[in-house]
Parts: structure tokens; C-alpha cells; sequence
């Protein structure tokens, strides 16, 4: 399929994610006109003064006026709102695409509200990002060897398809796809769950009488295992509950090995915490060692 020239970019949402792909794309030598859309006009007109953007509007007809490219990088849960706000100015050769971190609920709802129009939405997932968020943070390298999911639908229309995979592939990713409910389950075990555990130890030393003197003593294996806890409340607040039923199953399956973990402490069993142990570090360096390659 041939390569077509990105002319207009809109993005909902210039924050971490959306501001390093037009970054990305900036730095890539693109042309193209890169329009921001968001709640915050101070936040908007910063992505202008940092040459993040071209222009912003709040004008939703305007701003998809020419439109090659939508890209919806707000929170998960503001998706709806942005779909029903672009329906009526959605053009026929306007591609849809988002950066959110759950894919079934996305796609359910972008074929409830966009109806026949939903042919022209690609699900997406860039695997990237940092505890930092808003416009200040953004990279234009974040995407570099980093690895993208695309979930189109049987509906999808594969040259809406193509043009989201060049776009991601303009910044620097490797571009994948499967189904929703694959992606799902997948990052609710490697993302969603650590970010969740990360979040409640923090929450749970910091609710305590002697909290200042336990941070006090935290060092690099804390820093280390909670710097996810850092990262934006509203978004994970939003990919929890959208994600809530694979996250369920990876909660219970967490807590049953920490229950044989309990188990093993509290009848001394040296062996098996050891066997345990050793089957867990062989896994994450191995899994360390491709990550390098």
C-alpha cells in the first residue's frame, strides 16, 4: 500500500504522549500542520511556545477542517466526550485513532457513538512513557524502538489502518497488532497490576503513624519498585476501572501467590522460597537481557 503524506495532524490532548509524537514528528522533518485540542488554554499555548504545535482551537469543526489524522491522547475516560464532540465534523477520508491504555472499551464505544463511521477508527497503544506528565515532559524520542499495538476490527478499513501505522512508525516505533481483548489481558498483567501495587505499598507507608521515618530509611529497592506510583492519578484511575475485569483476574492470581509466599514464610520452608526465588530472577534477567538486544 503506498506511503501517503501526513498534511494536518489533530491531536486531543497535548500531554506526554501527544506532544512527543508531534515532537517526534517535528524532528522527523515532517511538514505537516499539527493542530492542539484540550481543556487547558495556558496548557495549549505552552505547547505552542515550546514549538510542540502549529496552532490550537477550541473549534472542533475547524480544527478537523482538512483533517488527514485524529489522534485522541486525553485520558480514557474522556473518550467518549471526544468522539461525540468530533462526530458531526468527521470527514469521510479522516482517520480516527487514540493512545489509551485499555483497547475493548475504546472500540465499543467508538462503534457506538462513530456508528458507520467506526470503519475509519484504529485502536492504538504506544508502549511508552514516564512518570512526568503534561506538555513540559514531552520527548521526541519517546518513541524510538519502542513498541506501538494496533487492534483494528474486521470493520477496520485497512487504508486507515496503514496510515496510524506510518504515523507511529514516523516517530520511531515498531508497530504491531492484535485483537482487543489480547491487548487487555496482556497489560493488565505487565502494566496495570505493577502500577496498582506500586500505588497501594506507597499509599499504604504513607498512611502510617511512623510514615516520615519509613521513607526516611527507603532506599534504591523502594525508589526502584514504586517509581510507577508517581505517574498521573486521573489516567490510572481511568485505564482501573476500564480495565477492571482482566485486572480482577490478575489481582486474585497476584494474591494467590502471595498467599504461598505466606505460606512458605510461615512454615520456614528455606527450599521453596529459594526455588521461588531463583525461578523469578532467571525470569527477569533473561527477560532484562532481550530488552538490551
Amino acid at each position: 500500500m503506498k506511503s501517503q503524506v501526513l498534511k494536518k495532524l489533530v491531536i486531543f490532548g497535548v500531554g506526554l504522549i501527544g506532544g512527543s509524537v508531534a515532537s517526534a514528528l517535528k524532528k522527523a522533518g515532517s511538514s505537516a500542520e499539527i493542530v492542539g485540542v484540550g481543556r487547558s488554554s495556558e496548557s495549549l499555548q505552552t505547547a505552542i511556545d515550546l514549538n510542540v504545535i502549529d496552532t490550537a482551537t477550541s473549534n472542533i469543526a475547524e480544527a478537523l477542517l482538512h483533517a488527514d489524522i485524529v489522534l485522541i491522547a486525553a485520558p480514557v475516560a474522556q473518550t467518549p466526550l471526544i468522539l461525540n464532540a468530533i462526530k458531526p465534523h468527521l470527514h469521510a477520508d479522516t482517520v480516527v485513532t487514540d493512545a489509551g491504555s485499555t483497547k475493548g472499551d475504546v472500540l465499543a464505544c467508538a462503534q457506538e457513538i462513530l456508528g458507520e463511521q467506526f470503519t475509519q477508527f484504529v485502536g492504538g497503544h504506544p508502549i511508552a512513557g514516564a512518570e512526568k506528565s503534561g506538555v513540559t515532559a514531552a520527548m521526541a524520542d519517546l518513541y524510538i524502538n519502542k513498541n506501538v499495538v494496533l487492534t483494528p476490527t474486521l470493520d477496520t478499513n485497512q487504508n486507515a489502518v496503514q496510515r496510524v501505522r506510518e504515523l507511529w512508525q514516523n516517530c520511531g516505533a515498531n508497530v504491531t497488532e492484535m485483537p482487543a481483548e489480547t491487548h487487555d489481558g496482556i497489560f493488565a498483567a505487565v502494566s496495570h497490576l505493577p502500577h496498582l501495587l506500586a500505588f497501594a505499598l506507597v499509599d499504604d507507608i504513607a498512611s502510617r503513624a511512623n510514615a516520615e521515618q519509613l521513607f526516611g530509611f527507603a532506599a534504591s529497592g523502594f525508589r526502584d519498585f514504586t517509581r510507577i506510583a508517581g505517574s498521573h492519578p486521573e489516567m490510572w484511575r481511568d485505564i482501573s476501572l476500564a480495565n477492571k475485569a482482566a485486572l480482577l483476574n490478575e489481582i486474585t492470581a497476584y494474591q494467590d501467590e502471595l498467599s504461598r509466599l505466606k505460606q512458605m514464610l510461615e512454615h520456614d520452608d528455606g527450599d521453596a522460597l529459594h526455588a521461588l526465588f531463583e525461578r523469578a530472577s532467571t525470569a527477569r534477567n533473561n527477560w532484562a537481557k532481550l530488552k538490551e538486544q
